[in-house]
């Protein structure tokens, strides 16, 4: 079953290669895979194989697959269909196609190993996550026609229902497995009670994710509009696989859920409506397609009825009604296709004489009718003969409800024999143009008989399906015994005289009738089934006008206001729950040494100092002297490695605000630093507040023996490092250190496209990309980039230290980098380092040098970490360890005597990189970038702009920015354009 995935995935991957060499001939190869996984699951038929591994088992993310029964059942349609309609893809498609042919290629096969996938998941998690790539499969195949706007609303319109169904199954399977304390399908519907309330309300939702995938009313409105996807995808995803993943999963629960008292009302009635709602609609539209997608929420409700029902009959006869609907429904979507591909026309209004020009194609068609009328001896009729008896002797329904539901199942079928027949003669049949009909569509284009061949096989193992009904019995009875009660009933094709096949020939006659009237069945502007899709509309124009008022509320382009709320809420929120819900005793101990006092006390002075402060870079620098003060308590407390991270995090914080702050003036202004300030000062004092108060309950609210006492060995004996800290970062809880440094790449992209808005990537210049760089020949610069910096800006000190000094932290980053596994420091703290060496060869060089020191685009440093970071996590599943887990090699060598290895310094790298790049990153953003912003020139295609030549001067100065007469940066300094020493004191206290 795992190579089964593995090869689909391999498939997905190579399809675009196979259809780009050999055009749309490219599909054949690509079906090996599923036609492959039939033969598989064929040889190995309700075997049940079980496969299970290991992945992140304290999460209950194993992947478990077991072939059961209905597994085996549903895999078989969901390869055996598949393969045949990527064989038809190769003669549907046209040359014409190929620019996006290949991904729709490897979409298409991705989804097949994702329906598989689901259907043999024993895990509810894994399971949900096959459920949802589906989803987004279908979204992307159902709007291949992306340039049309229908088809992106139908795509967009079918994400957004099942995914909403999905979300509330997700809340009922958490449900579940929390509940029986087990995440296993076969375990959970082994112990679940169906007369406990809870599991009641956890099956209503997980029936609404159902619903929703399958199509049911009232959430059956997308799939009539996904039919705007290549026939093809309807033949697939909405005749024989994707609709069926909803059937598959009330199948699947049924055993344990069905005696619930919310199940029988919502599956039987949601199930009749549906039967014979889009029963009328099929008998109304002209589109051959929609005709056939009515049809199918019909009879997915009829389908829904049957396996929601209970008992083993029916049971059995929803898996012969599930099997019989992929293959006739498959056949005749397969048949529209040609007949749309070769007619160029699907308005049944329009075709005329088909049936003489095609007779092959036509014998197709009436043989797959013929079954989804239930007309013997197909497959369908042995199907809903055996529906009709299941029905009529349910155990579980009282008569009344037998009798309704009997009634209602009648009622369907007969309007499925009634567009069964409306459709052949629609598609075939020999019209005449009458008044206000469009002239029949004179042009045809002959089939090849490879074209015709997957729907004719379908049509054929429909016949020969009934014919071999005891046969099929075998086949599908074991999912029957799994279903409360004794299986009494079989599948055959007679059975005798007797009510269902009274009712069989009633369906068939009526279904006649209906369609001699077919002209008298008219449709209304506004028909009723088409309410949901109006309801649709309206919800999401409510939701938009919602998000409106709400965003006008609360997001009024102030960023102080944004913050307030956000502050607001943290302190209101946690507060009030905390004193409405039970309190532990809290014991405060205000400090354990006088040292501590003494730190505390300048750390409070300088957060109150940062309130009244109204120059800005003063208030950063007290804001820094805080964060340091946090540095010094935790190097106190013994946390050596705390406080090395807070130095250097505050150090490099430090060095981005003064970058930012060279755009804004250097005090704030009067008017509004003082109306301000007092509210800003209460809620910055309620928060600090409140996050102290949150900490000491939280604190004495712990009952156990506290983890910390345990992380110190743990870390040796699991990690194989002395420092807890960072084992804990790239072992133990190396997951959460995943998800911090993808937010760091997110956030590090998403700055730099606020700066570069034409273009997010490229390098800085170097030296020798600068204008007119012509070093002086006879004089010896410290740093590359010194004769670019004019001589008034020039520091040879700066220089010489950046020169002497660079080296030294590089060598200091490596040794935090290889160390940090035994002693303070680690992949974080080297990163942050060498980050700092890079901050000083920009202070001492500007952007040239930055350039110099490290020639490489952010994003790659970024983009590299990652990988290395992810494939890390998921290089020990290649070994059958569980993601992240460290391996420990030791060796002793001639010279270097004994290594020892740990795999997670892998990841830690990663994080290195990480680091790295995101400094990289922030430097050309925030400081080269708006050196060439606030100079306002031209960005060339490099993404990095130059910086033109002073009038008096032919140097830039070291950060990049052009001295301008009247401008005054964040210190309190007005930078003029004269020569260095002819400084002269101005009124308002800055300097010229």
């Amino acid at each position: 079953m795992l190579a089964i995935l593995i090869a689909h995935a391999l498939a997905a991957l190579l399809a675009p290669a196979a259809v780009r060499v050999m055009g749309s001939r490219g599909f054949y190869p690509i079906a090996a895979a599923p036609l492959a996984g039939l033969i598989w699951v064929i040889a190995n038929w309700n075997s049940e194989a079980h496969v299970r591994l290991a992945w992140a088992p304290e999460l209950h993310m194993t992947l478990d697959l077991r072939l059961d029964s209905l597994a085996s059942i549903v895999s078989v349609l969901v390869l055996g269909v598949g393969a045949l309609v990527l064989a038809y893809c190769a003669e549907y498609f046209d040359d014409d196609d190929r620019p996006r042919l290949g991904i729709f290629a490897g979409y298409l096969v991705a989804f097949a190993g994702a329906m598989f996938g689901l259907v043999v998941s024993d895990n509810m998690l894994v399971m949900f996550t096959f459920w949802e790539i589906t989803t987004v499969l279908s979204f992307l195949l159902v709007g291949h026609h992306a340039e049309q706007s229908k088809g992106r609303r139908a795509a967009l319109q079918a994400l957004l229902v099942t995914t909403a169904g999905g979300l509330a199954m997700l809340v009922g399977l958490i449900m579940l497995g929390e509940m029986y304390g087990s995440y296993l399908l076969s375990d959970v519907v082994a112990r679940a009670d169906p007369h406990d309330w809870s599991t009641s309300i956890a099956a209503v939702l997980i029936l609404i994710g159902a619903l929703s995938k399958s199509a049911i009313v009232p959430l059956h409105f997308w799939l009539p509009g996904a039919m705007i996807a290549p026939t093809p995808v309807s033949a697939y995803l909405h005749a024989a696989a994707m609709v069926k993943a909803g059937i598959y999963l009330v199948a699947r629960f049924a055993p344990g859920l069905s005696e619930s008292p919310v199940w029988h009302p919502t599956v039987l009635i949601l199930g009749l409506l549906s039967m014979v709602l889009a029963g009328i609609r099929s008998m109304q539209v002209y589109d051959l397609k929609l005709v056939l997608a009515f049809g199918t929420v019909s009879q997915l409700g009829f389908m829904l009825v049957l396996v929601g029902l209970g008992t083993p009959e029916a049971g059995l006869a929803g898996m012969a009604m599930l099997v019989a609907h992929a293959l006739f429904k498959g056949c005749l979507f397969m048949v529209v296709g040609i007949i749309d591909h070769s007619a160029g026309v699907r308005d049944l209004r329009r075709l005329s004489g088909i049936g003489r020009r095609a007779p092959v194609l036509c014998v197709t068609a009436i043989l797959a009718a013929l079954s989804m009328a239930a007309i013997p001896p197909f497959f369908g009729f042995v199907g809903k003969e055996s529906a009709f008896a299941a029905i009529l002797d349910a155990p579980n329904l009282s008569p009344a409800v037998r009798i309704a539901v009997g009634i209602g199942v009648v009622a369907g079928s007969m309007l499925t024999v009634g567009y069964s027949a409306r459709l052949i003669w629609g598609a075939f049949g020999t019209k005449r143009a009458t008044e206000g009909v469009p002239e029949p569509e004179p042009h045809w284009h002959r089939p090849t008989a490879l074209f015709l061949a997957p729907p004719a096989v379908l049509a054929v193992a429909g016949l020969v399906a009934g014919l071999a009904a005891p046969w099929m019995d075998r086949l599908l009875a074991p999912y029957a015994h799994t279903l409360p009660g004794a299986l009494e009933a079989h599948l055959a094709l007679w059975h005798g005289w007797g009510t269902p096949l009274v009712l069989s020939l009633v369906a068939i006659a009526c279904g006649l009738v209906l369609f001699e009237i077919r002209d008298r069945i008219g449709t209304s502007v506004n028909p009723r089934l088409g309410n949901a899709d109006r309801v649709y509309d309206a919800t999401l124009r409510g939701m938009d006008q919602l998000s409106l008022r709400m965003t006008g509320a609360t997001q009024r382009g102030s960023l102080p206001l944004n913050q307030g709320l956000i502050l607001v809420t943290v302190v209101v929120l946690p507060t009030v729950m905390l004193f409405l819900g039970a309190r532990s005793h809290l014991t405060v101990r205000p400090w354990d040494s006088a040292f501590q006092l003494v730190v505390a006390l300048p750390v409070a002075a300088m957060a109150l100092g940062a309130t009244v402060m109204r120059n800005r870079l003063a208030s950063v620098l007290l804001v820094g002297g805080t964060g340091y003060g946090c540095g010094v308590f935790f190097a106190l407390h013994g946390a050596p490695d705390l406080a090395l991270t807070q130095f250097l995090v505050e150090t490099l914080t430090l060095v981005i605000f003064v970058l930012v702050l060279r755009k804004f003036s250097a005090e704030i202004e009067p008017d509004r630093a003082a109306a301000l300030k007092v509210r800003r000062a209460i809620i910055a004092t309620a928060v600090g507040a409140a996050v102290v108060l949150v900490a000491a309950f939280a604190t004495a609210a712990r009952t156990s023996e506290p983890i910390w006492h345990r992380i110190q060995d743990a870390a040796y004996s699991g990690g194989g490092g002395k420092n807890a800290v960072n084992v804990l970062l790239v072992d133990i809880r190396a997951w959460d250190t995943m998800g911090e440094i993808s937010v760091l790449v997110v956030a590090a992209t998403g700055v730099a496209s606020l700066m570069y808005r034409s273009r997010r990537f490229g390098t800085l210049p170097r030296v020798s990309d600068a204008p007119g760089y012509s070093p002086d020949p006879q004089r010896t610069y410290w740093l590359r980039a010194s004769p670019l910096v004019p001589a008034r800006e020039r520091s040879m000190v700066m220089a010489m230290t950046t020169r002497m000094l660079f080296p030294t932290i590089m060598v200091l980053s490596a040794y935090f980098f290889f160390s940090g596994h035994n002693a303070p420091g680690g992949g974080f703290a080297g990163g942050l380092t060498a980050g700092l060496a890079l901050v000083l060869r920009y202070l001492a060089g500007g952007r040239y040098e930055l350039a110099e020191a490290l020639p490489v685009d952010a994003g790659h440093v970024l983009g590299a970490g990652l990988v290395l970071s992810a494939g890390t996590a998921t290089g020990s599943l290649l070994l059958g360890a569980p993601p992240l887990s460290s391996a420990i090699f030791e060796i002793t060598l001639p010279v270097l005597g004994h290594i020892k290895f740990v795999t997670a310094t892998l990841f830690d790298l990663g994080v290195y990189l990480i680091v790295v790049g995101l400094v990289l990153d922030v430097l050309r953003s925030l400081g080269a970038r708006l050196d060439t912003e606030m100079l306002g020139t031209a960005t060339p295609a490099s993404g990095i702009a130059t910086v033109p030549r002073s009038p008096r001067s032919t140097e830039t100065p070291a950060s990049g920015i052009a001295a301008t007469p009247a401008s005054r940066d964040a210190t309190g300094t007005d930078k003029g354009t004269g020569a260095a020493g002819n400084n002269t004191t101005r009124a308002d206290g800055g300097m010229r």
